[in-house]
């Protein structure tokens, strides 16, 4: 759905199903469903929205609806604005870790306080040495102004320590972030975390396109909160 003659995300939900000053485009036709089954469809719209309108024919259940795509820039991310530059809601994206056995990357920078273990990014345990990592493309090129690591719930499997790296870099695939130099700057060095407890850490660096969370050797992060400035 776009916005037509007001923004969608300021219609209400009563103006938003009936239509009203907003237009919807289909992006699956009408398909059939297998009972007490996962059904997966492919498709090919790639123009951002914001909402979606999913219809069943004629009635029944639906246990659950995933809709799998990357996030948007938030368009209100303007050069000057101060925001969580690294979540979900704004257009962050973790383009990849090093490990997620037993919790998915983005649960990393989802909205609001985790609920439970499983709702944070949590490693497996390491029997050799190294240390986990995971790289967030942010919401918008900007300079970071404070870090928060949230290690809420985690309490006999938080990471001993943690560092942040950035770097600028606009049009790297994410491969190449991962596996070659491409000037990582430490904007966190390695410093000590308490177990199932919200740390705040005061920076200054310049405009990053991303930024690389290391976790010491393994374990588990509720959330990643990066309150920067959009740069222009």
């Amino acid at each position: 759905m776009t916005p037509g003659r007001s923004a969608a995300g300021a219609a209400d939900a009563e103006a938003i199903a009936t239509g009203e000053g907003v237009e919807w485009r289909e992006i699956l036709p009408r398909s059939a469903l297998r009972g007490d089954a996962e059904n997966l469809f492919a498709v090919a719209a790639r123009s951002p929205a914001t909402y979606l309108r999913f219809n069943i024919y004629p009635d029944g259940g639906v246990a659950r609806l995933r809709v799998y795509g990357e996030p948007v820039r938030d368009p209100g991310l303007k050069p000057g604005a101060t925001a969580d530059l690294a979540a979900l809601q704004n257009g962050g994206l973790v383009v990849g870790c090093s490990d997620m056995f037993f919790g998915h990357r983005h649960n990393l920078i989802l909205p609001g306080r985790s609920t439970h273990m499983g709702d944070g990014w949590e490693t497996k345990r390491r029997r050799g040495p190294g240390h986990d990592w995971i790289i967030v493309r942010l919401a918008a090129r900007g300079s970071i102004g404070r870090i928060e690591v949230d290690t809420d719930h985690f309490k006999g499997n938080a990471p001993e320590s943690c560092s942040l790296e950035i770097c600028d870099a606009l049009d790297l695939p994410p491969e190449w972030l991962s596996s070659c130099d491409v000037g990582w700057t430490t904007l966190l060095p390695r410093t000590a975390l308490q177990a199932d407890a919200q740390h705040r850490f005061e920076v200054s660096a310049g405009p990053a396109t991303h930024a690389r969370l290391a976790i010491y050797p393994d374990g588990g992060i509720a959330r990643l909160r990066l309150f920067g400035t959009v740069a222009a």
